[in-house]
């Protein structure tokens, strides 16, 4: 079963092969742009995020990605706003629901941004 068939249809994240344990978000030591799979806060923050919005289809994992960020907009920002100028260690996750495609940027905590382009 694929990470992405692993997801569909539930409210944890997938796992990975052989082990039924959400996988942890990745350490600051982690590789950006490897593939990771969202650890189950950052799922679930997911899951409520796009319920909130009205979204009512089950969400399936697309691909989830470890990204350093240049500065706290996570690589999406917002006209009119200021961010902090550090680097940022997170998390890139895209979700497909009801046929529409949603950009999640986490940076260390589990509060979902959506980013919107």
């Amino acid at each position: 079963m694929t990470r992405r068939e692993e997801a569909k249809g539930s409210a944890r994240p997938p796992s990975r092969a052989g082990s039924r344990e959400p996988v942890g978000v990745p350490r600051a030591a982690s590789t950006p742009g490897m593939p990771v799979v969202p650890g189950e806060a950052r799922w679930a923050a997911i899951v409520q995020d796009l319920a909130g919005r009205g979204v009512t289809a089950t969400p399936t994992l697309v691909e989830a990605t470890a990204v350093t960020w240049p500065d706290g907009s996570l690589g999406c920002p917002r006209p009119g706003f200021s961010y902090t100028q550090a680097i940022v260690e997170g998390l890139r996750v895209i979700v497909e629901a009801g046929g529409a495609t949603y950009d999640y940027r986490f940076g260390r905590g589990d509060v979902p941004r959506l980013c919107r382009r």
